[in-house]
């Protein structure tokens, strides 16, 4: 049996359409794979604890190599696990530098899938902030795909930072990535070494 983790970003939920669309696909496709979509805290400063936990609590997810999948938030939170732990990522319209988007979003919010309230404080930023990998140790362990037309992030600056990665660079789209599903089929070539 493989593990595979699936991180959301923020304001999002397991319950988001790309979420939902991994999970049909591993559930048709790799039935032998079993996909983990948990619902990271809507409040920056407890993700990292949330996620170290769930490593502990599923060990499975390591013992042979880390598998993640990670969207905008999710991609940074990632690259963070993979610098840690190893193992290697497929990283959709990753955030590169949150913390620093994250300053227009201090104040309170509900998540438009939970219906949840929380509030971004000043503290959050610098949390985010340390989970921060700025040098990459092994840049063939990610495969980053990007769309130019993303509203939220400037899909220029994780082209930069992955460079030397496995790198898909579409013109057009926007944050949510236009056409994810089709895909999966390579996203799961990459991370099962099919």
């Amino acid at each position: 049996m493989c593990h595979v983790l699936y991180l959301h970003g923020f304001l999002s939920s397991p319950q988001s359409v790309k979420a939902q669309a991994t999970k049909s696909y591993f559930d048709k496709f790799h039935p032998e794979v079993t996909l983990h979509i948990p619902e990271l805290s809507n409040y920056p400063s407890k993700v990292e604890r949330q996620l170290l936990n769930l490593i502990a609590q599923t060990p499975e997810l390591i013992n042979d190599g880390l598998k993640l999948i990670g969207s905008s938030m999710g991609g940074y939170l990632s690259t963070y696990l993979v610098e840690k732990f190893g193992g290697k990522a497929v990283l959709i319209n990753p955030a590169v530098q949150p913390y620093k988007l994250l300053h227009g979003f201090i104040g309170e919010h509900v998540n438009p899938y939970t219906q949840a309230r929380f509030e971004i404080v000043e503290n959050d930023l610098a949390v985010i902030e340390a989970l921060d990998t700025q040098a990459l140790k092994h840049q063939a362990a990610y495969r980053v795909m990007l769309q130019t037309h993303d509203e939220t992030l400037d899909y220029r600056q994780a082209a930069q930072k992955y460079a030397a990665a496995s790198l898909l660079i579409e013109e057009g789209g926007d944050h949510s990535f236009v056409g994810y599903e089709k895909h999966l089929p390579d996203i799961a070539a990459f991370l099962l070494g099919q």
